[in-house]
């Protein structure tokens, strides 16, 4: 997935803002909390390195994975980074990306949640 495909996806989700931050990444938040980020591209043209939050259970399978890793300064919240463009689907990110926003709206207040328009269970646009 490049960073533009990336962007789209997570631009989908309600209420999500995204900055720009850390030297480039593409940071989206919900309620101001971070669900995903994505790495630009290196100068020597390696590709965008995409991370996201898991469940538990989720992050004890992926990190173990060909071409994932442990997100460096976020592993101990349960985050994992793509580091291998061919890592994992199109599709199968977009569902784990679904799912980070989903736990992150799941850890915001219920006044936020409310605020937001997030509890009717409907977070597209």
């Amino acid at each position: 997935m490049t960073r533009d495909e990336f962007d789209t996806h997570c631009a989908t989700l309600r209420h999500a803002t995204n900055v720009v931050q850390w030297g480039g990444c593409s940071v989206w938040k919900i309620g101001g909390k971070i669900f995903a980020l994505c790495a630009p591209e290196t100068k020597d043209g390696n590709h965008p390195k995409i991370s996201f939050k898991c469940s538990d259970m989720v992050y004890e399978i992926l990190r173990d994975e060909p071409g994932i890793i442990p997100a460096p300064h976020l592993a101990r919240a349960k985050w994992v980074q793509l580091t291998e463009p061919d890592a994992m689907s199109d599709e199968d990110l977009k569902e784990h990306l679904d799912v980070a926003y989903e736990i992150i709206v799941g850890k915001l207040t219920r006044k936020i949640r409310a605020e937001l328009g997030l509890s009717d269970g409907s977070n597209r646009i």
